[in-house]
């Protein structure tokens, strides 16, 4: 009851500091910054073969956030393909499904990882491998130029952007939010209803919460590419510093 209210009693500073801070306002990533960090990815041979509707009219599509990095360079160029063959609630839904298989089978994951395993091999099993779970020709075809690519290693990291891609497209905001222990329900759903405000009509608060001891009490909210970092732990340190701080008589 008493970290409770602890954390009861840090709530007013959280919506304070949230609002004061324009949370609603997003990064913007810049397409001249995005030309020189990944020039072509998007529009290269990868991208074309996740498709396999050839011959019809190209369908623009735009993504909703913009990733930097050969994973986000992947995602984005799966995001793309899967909305246009109007699939990407499967090829999401597929693509977990090939990463929980890497969790839990330590064989095909450090199949995956291996280097020494030939290309045609890993190819070969991909092709072996999807078409038994009856995979989309979308994610089918990823998987496939991974593996030529020797990048099926990544793919857990590249789920993890596709996902941010996909939120994205869903209108949802993830929001982590870490204590020593679970938050109790009413103060996970007054937090979760003050980030709804922040972020307004349209969109939808994804509330994930995470436990770390260390942080010693308190709550470390990470929000649309924010960190409020509100924990004892980091107060501690911060008073630690002001005490080490050598007093200016001058002032007095």
């Amino acid at each position: 009851m008493a970290f409770a209210s602890r954390i009861r009693s840090s709530l007013p500073l959280v919506t304070k500091i949230l609002k004061s801070d324009s949370v609603s306002a997003a990064a913007n990533g810049s397409i001249a910054h995005r030309s020189v960090l990944c020039p072509t990815f998007i529009n290269s041979e990868p991208s074309r073969n996740f498709s396999t509707a050839q011959g019809k009219k190209e369908v623009k599509v735009k993504v909703p956030l913009v990733l930097f990095g050969g994973s986000g360079n992947y995602a984005s160029a799966l995001y793309i393909a899967a909305v246009k063959a109007n699939a990407l609630e499967k090829v999401e839904s597929e693509i977990f499904a090939i990463v929980e298989a890497m969790k839990k089978s330590p064989t095909f994951s450090q199949f995956t990882r291996d280097f020494s395993v030939p290309a045609d091999t890993r190819v070969k099993a991909i092709n072996e491998i999807t078409a038994e779970a009856k995979f989309s020709e979308i994610t089918k075809n990823f998987l496939v130029v991974l593996a030529q690519n020797g990048r099926l290693r990544n793919l857990e990291t590249i789920s993890k952007r596709f996902a941010e891609l996909t939120m994205a497209h869903k209108g949802e905001v993830k929001a982590i939010v870490t204590s020593v222990i679970p938050l109790p329900a009413e103060e996970e759903k007054e937090l979760k209803d003050t980030l709804q405000e922040l972020i307004g009509q349209g969109k939808k608060v994804i509330l994930e919460q995470k436990i770390d001891p260390s942080i010693l009490g308190g709550l470390v909210i990470e929000f649309d590419k924010k960190v409020f970092d509100m924990s004892i732990k980091t107060r501690a340190r911060q008073m630690e510093r002001y005490l080490r701080e050598p007093v200016n008589f001058d002032n007095l």
